[in-house]
């Protein structure tokens, strides 16, 4: 599970298994968990994340989505 950020106690990473899924990060907090597209930002499905919070994931992940999709792309492209 390669973590790609770490900010304000939210980790924001991909699973290893999933590369016939398009581009996304899941996000873990406490208890909370989120999974995020990055083509189209927009929430796949989350859980324990209050509104405010899903909000601020959202702007995190709009802020680093280049870095997130190379990190994507760089992991899953790789013996294509």
């Amino acid at each position: 599970m390669p973590t790609i950020l770490r900010v304000e106690g939210y980790r924001f990473y991909f699973y290893s298994h999933e590369p016939n899924e398009p581009p996304h990060v899941h996000v873990d907090k406490g208890e909370g968990t989120m999974k995020v597209w990055l083509e189209e930002i927009r929430i796949a499905k989350h859980r324990g994340f209050r509104a405010k919070e899903r909000a601020a994931i959202l702007t995190h992940v709009t802020a680093h989505r280049g870095a997130m999709l190379e990190a994507w792309h760089e992991y899953f492209d790789q013996g294509r």
